[in-house]
């Protein structure tokens, strides 16, 4: 099963995110935008995204992720700030 793996950071910078972080989610990755189960917590200003398949994400308050959105390789990881409350959505894609 593929899976979109999440950790949150209180501080917005990479170079200073420190572990362990504040939450960790995963997201099973399938042909329909699945958004996390948990609002990012109310500290969260960073978070890290690695993902071990090709899809999209989205990210807001009630995100949905489509094919045309953020696309992310197989196999990378990504950062993002973001503002608490906000959740993250993903789709596989190709």
């Amino acid at each position: 099963m593929a899976t979109l793996y999440v950790c949150e950071y209180a501080d917005d910078d990479i170079n200073s995110a420190k572990e362990p972080p504040l939450a960790e989610q995963t997201v099973a990755i399938g042909g329909a935008s699945v958004a996390c189960s948990n609002a990012f917590h109310a500290q969260t200003r960073l978070i890290r995204v690695h993902t071990d398949a090709i899809c999209s994400i989205a990210i807001g308050k009630a995100p949905t992720a489509t094919a045309a959105k953020k696309r992310m390789a197989a196999n990378t990881t990504e950062y993002f700030s973001v503002e608490s409350g906000f959740k993250i959505a993903v789709i596989t894609n190709s």
